[in-house]
């Protein structure tokens, strides 16, 4: 399976139960948030359970949350996904819609890291595909 349709795969299986799929990442998998400008929490999760926990943080702290994948770029070895996401802070009930980037890293049709950009432009331009 070619990169692109294993982070497809993610995506799809992710929309349908909500969890992180294990057994598409590689041991050592490592979820990053250091490149999403002022994120205020740990800027590296370590591990299936890493990504699981900051998942369900992330997800817990919205109402009526919707995450969609508006493209997914080929870079070789890495992926990078386009995503829009909307929902309601539980929190203040403000109405967040707003666009970001993930670059998957995959080795051997496995998930190795995910880095999350606040800008797709960054992102693309991040994995040389900026034009």
């Amino acid at each position: 399976m070619q990169n692109v349709e294993i982070v497809r795969d993610a995506y799809e299986r992710f929309r349908a139960t909500g969890r992180f799929e294990s057994e598409l990442a590689a041991p050592g998998f490592v979820w990053d948030m250091s490149h999403f400008h002022g994120w205020p929490e740990d800027q590296v999760y370590e591990g299936v359970e890493g990504a699981e926990a900051f998942l369900r943080e992330w997800a817990g702290a919205w109402d009526d949350w919707q995450l969609d994948v508006e493209a997914l770029h080929d870079a070789r070895e890495k992926v990078v996904a386009l995503i829009r996401q909307r929902g309601r802070s539980r929190a203040s009930g403000m109405l967040v819609d707003m666009s970001f980037a993930q670059v998957w890293t995959l080795r051997d049709g496995k998930e190795t890291r995910m880095d999350m950009y606040s800008s797709q432009a960054e992102a693309l331009e991040a994995v040389g595909l900026a034009g």
